[in-house]
């Protein structure tokens, strides 16, 4: 049966690609609507969307749909013939009957603006009243702006023409030209899906440059590149390290896919109130504007820049040209994307310890994800759009890039990147299935890839990786093991590494890599070596597993950890560490000591930012409640402490500043903060810039010590779009009961705040050392999910349900509640209830680690 409102099916798109193909799109949309005042009315501000599509059906007499999300339909036209838009349109499809051969269909609406990131959405500048839109359509919103068939295997080329205020310039997937008639028109693109079409207009800052390549046949290639971001932004704005980034990836993508860019121009947008990170957009690709960074920021955050900047390059071969052909191969893009954005900044640009921040940071999410109910294997069952939505998630980014990664070192390198080179040439332009993919590297490998794809994309769940060793009287090794736990057992290349106490030093001294089969496997390249202090199973961390210890390996981290020498090492035991903890096998006061001990010594700045992370999480999280308090003020001394032995001016200084004002609590501490905003303390070579004072505002507010027109003023001083929502979340975050009144109301009951107001609202709104304020919103939760995920948009939806979750009622009544609602609730949306089973799931597994680690202070 159809799925009803918005939603579409997979068996719904498989049949209409099995009927219709696509020939192509002619979109014309008048954006003057954008500014000036808005219609009188209740309704939204509204544009027009003009479509023409030409396309064929394999089945003359059939019917189907085209889909659209809009306020009114004003004609629709199917080969000529008027249809009455109130009988063929239901606010979400177009109802289309004997179809010929040969259709033409043309649709005159007027769509809807977006506040909500979804569509193209209209954001005013409030520093100076200008205009800005954009699009963001992934998995589906392409409809909420031009009529369409919304599915990723209907590709055709789309040629584009905006009108657009006189003062504005415009920009799409190609090089577009403004006419005499004011008209901006767009070169057409090559086939693509309906998803990765783009439009950015408005006033915005615009630079450009030019990447040249001279392949070996002695041929050309010159793409246009250009970077942009509201004018607003335009003094902060660093284009040229941008652009170098672009280039490097430009390079290490042409050296290996062997497939020049097909696209164009490259342009890039740092957009407004962007709900993701950035989207790949052939020839417009959209970014977050943060990542334009308006004060000081460590090097962490420009590495993860560039490692988006490549992301979304990737793209452009692993999605673009080659697209899934639904959802459940999301993976095809996502996974190859997520493992390319590593391994080409660390192969191309200044970020060479890139897999560092993989391993600590990317693989800790996609740990999490596959340890949740809803877990699922890399290649996805995506029944709707829906399901695909909550499908970009950890395991889809981070695990698949994760076995990419293993499969690198299962295949080799070359054979790997061979396969890709053969993948792209084979499906251009075109979509493809897991079997597509596992063909050629096959070829290129003579590997058994179908029993490979059944162990790591077609099974859930992660292993353990445990060491087991003997020693005889001498203390060297007679037996070497690594047993394997999980529901499914996998195979596992992996190096082992022994690492030894050298002076000050933890070194390692030798490494065997071996393939992990089955429960046990002897690693005999290691027999006979000398006893070590320390077995790191998945050294180097070829495979994806949650790494363990033995005892003798545990007692050397606990006093020996910050001495290891080799930062990835390093970097690997804190994770394995943080994961003991989630797992209940660690009490997090041992985890939290171990921070406080051995932070201070860390270099790799993403590292130290993740290991500040987890420890704020094991507090709030997975503390035994009558420690919380404890802990919370040991945290905050040892991130004083260590800020004042920071180096004056240096990254780890600010990392450790924005660690103190987050556990900041004591009269004392809140004094410091409020001296370091009025100058009245100084703490030498920390520079107290803008958005470092909002970091130190956020908690005074918290802890009831500014007032409303203490953060009137701070806006006063940054009266821009980003110090907006610094100013609301600390406005929300102020410690009364009819602050979170109106907090409440605002995200809950009513839609009048823009996507951005909602998540500094429910950042604010939900704090930690407000437990006791917070609580009679558990009840309430539960009373307004459903109706919430039916009125509003998937994103808003999404961020309510999963930011607003009582989390912090941490004890068994809220479990039972959120018991109750699950029972009662078997009809609700499947997301929807995912959502709620994840959040259940988080809150069981922290009531797991609380009890652990009370039991620890007990002892």
């Amino acid at each position: 049966m159809p799925v009803p409102g918005e939603n579409l099916s997979r068996d719904e798109a498989r049949r209409r690609a099995e009927l219709l193909s696509v020939d192509g799109y002619e979109v014309a949309l008048d954006l003057r609507s954008a500014v000036g005042d808005a219609p009188g009315g209740s309704g939204p501000r509204t544009f027009r969307s003009v479509t023409t599509i030409r396309f064929r059906c394999s089945q003359p007499g059939a019917s189907t749909f085209a889909d659209l999300i809009a306020p009114a339909v004003t004609e629709v036209t199917l080969n000529d013939e008027k249809l009455d838009p109130a009988a063929v349109f239901d606010g979400s499809r177009i109802a289309l009957s004997n179809l010929s051969a040969e259709n033409v269909l043309v649709v005159d609406a007027q769509c809807a603006y977006s506040r909500t990131g979804e569509g193209l959405h209209r954001f005013v500048d409030p520093e100076d009243g200008e205009v800005y839109l954009y699009t963001q359509y992934e998995p589906a919103d392409a409809r909420r702006v031009f009529a369409n068939f919304e599915q990723p295997d209907l590709k055709a080329p789309f040629r584009f023409e905006v009108t657009a205020p006189e003062e504005w310039t415009v920009w799409g997937n190609g090089e577009g030209t403004l006419g005499g008639d004011g008209v901006w028109r767009f070169a057409g693109t090559k086939p693509i899906s309906t998803y990765i079409t783009a439009v950015v207009a408005g006033p915005y800052h615009y630079e450009t440059d030019v990447y040249t390549r001279t392949f070996e046949d002695g041929t050309t290639l010159e793409i246009p590149l250009g970077a942009l971001c509201r004018k607003g932004l335009a003094r902060h704005f660093d284009a040229d390290d941008i652009f170098l980034v672009t280039k490097q990836g430009l390079d290490f993508f042409h050296d290996h896919f062997d497939y020049p860019y097909p696209f164009g121009k490259y342009d890039q947008a740092f957009v407004p109130e962007y709900n993701i990170g950035a989207m790949e957009n052939p020839g417009c690709v959209t970014f977050r504007e943060e990542f334009i960074f308006r004060g000081k920021v460590t090097q962490a955050s420009y590495e993860r820049r560039a490692n988006v900047i490549l992301h979304e390059m990737a793209h452009m071969w692993f999605g673009d040209l080659v697209t899934m052909v639904w959802w459940d191969d999301l993976w095809l893009k996502e996974s190859f994307a997520d493992f390319m954005g590593s391994f080409s900044m660390v192969g191309a640009t200044r970020f060479s310890n890139g897999w560092i921040t993989f391993a600590n940071n990317r693989k800790s999410w996609a740990y999490r994800a596959d340890q949740l109910p809803s877990t699922h294997p890399v290649t996805a069952d995506i029944r709707d759009l829906e399901g695909a939505k909550l499908n970009f998630d950890g395991i889809t980014y981070a695990k698949g890039a994760s076995v990419l990664k293993q499969l690198v070192a299962y295949v080799g390198q070359d054979a790997f990147l061979e396969g890709a080179r053969r993948y792209f040439k084979r499906h251009a332009y075109g979509n493809t299935r897991l079997g597509d993919l596992l063909l050629v590297l096959e070829e290129v490998s003579g590997r058994d890839m179908a029993s490979w794809s059944r162990s790591w994309l077609e099974t859930a769940g992660v292993n353990s990786l445990t060491p087991v060793a003997t020693y005889d009287a001498g203390d060297r090794i007679t037996e070497l093991a690594v047993g394997q736990d999980g529901d499914e057992l996998r195979p596992h290349r992996v190096a082992v590494g022994l690492y030894r106490n050298e002076g000050t030093d933890l070194v390692r001294y030798a490494r065997a890599e071996v393939d992990v089969t089955g429960p046990r496997t002897v690693v005999e390249a290691l027999a006979g070596a000398e006893r070590p202090d320390l077995i790191l199973v998945n050294d180097d961390d070829l495979t994806y597993c949650k790494i363990r210890f033995d005892e003798g390996s545990l007692a050397t981290l606990r006093a020996r950890l910050g001495a290891i020498t080799d930062p990835l090492a390093r970097a690997l035991c804190w994770s394995a560490l943080w994961n003991l903890t989630r797992d209940a096998l660690m009490p997090a006061r041992d985890f939290i000591d171990l921070v406080l001990r051995f932070a201070g010594r860390e270099s790799d700045i993403g590292v130290l930012q993740m290991l500040h992370a987890w420890a704020r999480s094991a507090l709030v999280h997975y503390a035994a409640p009558q420690w919380r308090e404890e802990g919370g003020r040991l945290l905050a001394q040892g991130a004083l402490r260590e800020l004042r032995l920071a180096e004056p001016g240096s990254q780890h200084q600010l990392t450790w500043a924005r660690f103190f004002a987050a556990t900041a609590t004591s009269a004392a501490d809140l004094q410091l903060l409020t001296g370091l905003l009025d100058g009245t303390a100084k703490i030498d070579g920390l520079d107290v810039d803008q958005e470092l004072r909002w970091a130190f505002v956020e908690p005074l507010a918290s802890h009831g010590v500014t007032d409303e027109s203490f953060i009137a003023a701070e806006l006063a001083r940054d009266d821009t779009a980003s110090g907006k929502r610094h100013q609301v979340r600390c406005l929300t975050a102020r410690p009364s009961a009819a602050v979170k009144d109106q907090a409440w109301a605002q995200v809950v009951e009513s839609d009048s705040l823009s996507n951005a107001l909602v998540e500094a609202t429910i950042s604010g709104f939900v704090k930690p050392g407000q437990r006791e304020l917070l609580a009679p919103y558990a009840a309430k939760y539960f009373d307004a999910i459903e109706r919430v995920w039916e009125e509003r948009s998937i994103q808003i939806a999404m961020d309510v349900v999963k930011g607003l979750f009582p989390s912090l009622q941490d004890d068994e009544s809220t479990l039972t509640a959120t018991d109750e609602w699950l029972s009662t609730h078997s009809g609700a949306a499947p997301a929807l209830r995912r959502l709620v089973l994840e959040a259940r799931d988080d809150l069981a597994r922290a009531l797991r680690a609380q009890a652990c680690d009370a039991a620890s202070g007990a002892a």
